[in-house]
């Protein structure tokens, strides 16, 4: 038994390790055709493994097993980014939109799903289905481009969050959807999972937040960093074994202890450790999401396919961008937030087999949601990165029709003397220098907590994107006298600053740079004055430094003059 059993395991690190290099050889020709990586890694599990592939792997159950590793590997990692502060400034209109969005689509599927001819139960299933989209897969591509922090990507983290949470809600419908029970056994089931997923989250509280620092507390990483390797495994993959344990979402458990040991000394040094282990398991888990596909199918009924994944495409669209409306999210940050959830997630793989191992979906639909789910993973690294652009056009055809909404201020549209696009911390400690000042000053901000700021400073405000030339022409930009960008992400700044050269080409342009990598393209593209956020970091430090210096060294100290350096470009 043990020679069979070593045999076994040596098959399946070799299928591992071929899946892993096929990987690799088409990530990389993705890669090298500025495309994410992601397309190669999913086409490779469909070439190699699954049916209609060439049937090299043959352990795609075993490998997708470890693969779902990889998903709670990422939101553990995420998590040590998110301590519950941060969660929370997420903001009630953010989480409540997530949980608006896994209802609306929930009741849109089922309701297409009815009007085709499917049953109720299995219409409901395919809704749920649909309900979910690709942590995985939007989460890493926000991360890539430092997207996180826009307005869509906030928003987008946000839905997904709920959306990781509703697993464990939707997987018990499932079950009532094939007659499993009544609605006291239902709710006895909810109860007894929300009182484990309590305990639970208690017990990691106290393990990671008492226990472990202080047992680690007094080691020294360059001493001991194997120790806090080994914590990291076994918080991050302990906490997913234990949500599954007690039947809550694995990655949500992942999530959990991640936002735990976020606020510990080893926060740091964890996500270097975890990165490569994150990273392999990934690739292995996009890998079997594509040997679930069948090729030759989809090659057969891709009329059908491709007709429902537009039908998906457009209507989560319209779904998101509607529900963030409502909530008051600005057009171009709703609809872009909309493109970024288009797609049908890998949790959606999950919800289907409970449903066919149930009775509620017939193999036929469940082949045909498999392949739309598995399609739509493959536009989703296209589609994701166009995201705040696709949600500007919409926003401005919405907006020319009459159906979106424009600027939402109560201002008259006086010109301005100066702009300023962006108004987070960098753009509010700009703006101060014309508090009671005579120049007229505009601010264009997607968030609607910056307007109000800008507002009670006395300057003119609109909510929109300025990386939208609608907008910018609407603000009347081309008679202001200096415009001032100060949005972190680079491709939008330097977009803002093309539209502004031809709109107002005599205007002074001064540019935040988050990076100094970035300095030269700003110039390039016709800034005045470049403040890099690396730069004036070292400066202040200098300025410290320097203060340090005089006071302990006395008058013959050589104290560094920081305000002599260069600030600008």
């Amino acid at each position: 038994m043990g020679g069979g059993n070593a045999v076994q395991i040596w098959d399946l690190l070799f299928e591992i390790v071929i899946l892993l290099g096929a990987s690799l050889l088409l990530g990389g020709v993705f890669a090298r055709l500025k495309q994410s990586p992601l397309v190669g890694y999913l086409l490779a599990g469909m070439l190699l493994g699954g049916p209609g592939s060439f049937h090299i792997v043959q352990s795609e159950h075993d490998i997708e097993a470890i693969a779902e590793l990889g998903v709670s590997l990422l939101l553990f990692s995420l998590g040590l980014e998110f301590s519950v502060a941060r969660v929370r400034s997420l903001g009630g209109r953010a989480l409540g939109g997530g949980v608006l969005q896994v209802v609306v689509t929930l009741l849109f599927g089922a309701g297409v799903a009815m009007v085709a001819g499917r049953p109720v139960p299995e219409a409901i299933a395919v809704g749920a289905m649909i309900s979910l989209s690709s942590t995985a897969v939007v989460l890493r591509i926000l991360m890539e481009r430092a997207e996180m922090e826009t307005a869509h990507g906030r928003n987008s983290l946000a839905v997904l969050l709920v959306q990781d949470m509703a697993v464990v809600p939707l997987a018990i419908l499932m079950g009532l959807l094939a007659g499993g029970g009544n609605v006291g056994d239902v709710a006895l089931n909810v109860g007894r999972i929300l009182g484990m997923a309590l305990i639970l989250i208690v017990s990691l509280y106290l393990l990671l937040n008492k226990v472990a620092v202080r047992v680690l507390g007094a080691l020294t990483l360059e001493r001991n960093r194997e120790l806090t390797i080994i914590l990291s495994v076994v918080t991050g993959l302990g906490s997913t074994l234990a949500a599954h344990a007690v039947g809550i979402s694995p990655a949500l458990g992942a999530f959990v202890a991640g936002m735990f040991l976020g606020a510990s000394p080893f926060a740091t040094q964890i996500r270097a450790d975890i990165s490569s282990l994150r990273v392999l398991l990934l690739t292995l888990f996009f890998g079997a999401a594509g040997m679930v596909a069948d090729p030759l199918w989809i090659l057969r009924n891709a009329p059908l396919v491709i007709g429902i994944l537009l039908l998906l495409t457009v209507g989560k669209t319209a779904v998101v961008w509607g529900i963030y409306r409502v909530l008051g999210v600005a057009a171009p940050a709703a609809a872009a937030t909309g493109v970024c959830l288009a797609q049908i997630g890998e949790f959606a793989f999950v919800l289907g087999k409970i449903a066919k191992d149930s009775g509620v979906i017939g193999e036929e639909t469940h082949v045909l949601m498999v392949s739309v789910a598995i399609v739509s993973l493959f536009t989703s690294p296209f589609l994701v990165p166009s995201a705040g652009h696709l949600g500007s056009l919409l926003a401005g055809r919405l907006s020319r029709s009459g159906s979106g909404a424009g600027p939402v201020d109560g201002h008259a549209h006086a010109s301005p003397d100066v702009v300023i696009a962006g108004f987070g911390p960098a753009g509010q400690m700009a703006a101060l220098v014309f508090v009671d000042r005579p120049e007229r000053v505009l601010v264009i901000d997607l968030n609607r907590d910056g307007i109000r700021k800008a507002e009670e400073l006395g300057f003119m405000g609109h909510v929109g994107d300025a990386t939208q030339v609608d907008v910018l022409e609407h603000a009347r930009v081309a008679t202001a006298r200096a415009v001032v960008i100060t949005v972190p992400h680079h491709q939008s700044a330097i977009r803002i600053l093309q539209h502004v050269r031809r709109l107002a080409p005599s205007a002074h342009c001064v540019v935040r740079s988050r990076y100094q990598r970035h300095t030269s393209n700003f110039i390039d593209a016709g800034a005045h004055a470049v403040f890099g956020d690396e730069e004036q970091i070292g400066l202040t430090l200098g300025g410290h430094l320097g203060e340090w210096l005089s006071a302990h060294e006395g008058p013959s100290g050589a104290e560094p003059v920081a305000s002599d350096l260069p600030t600008t470009k």
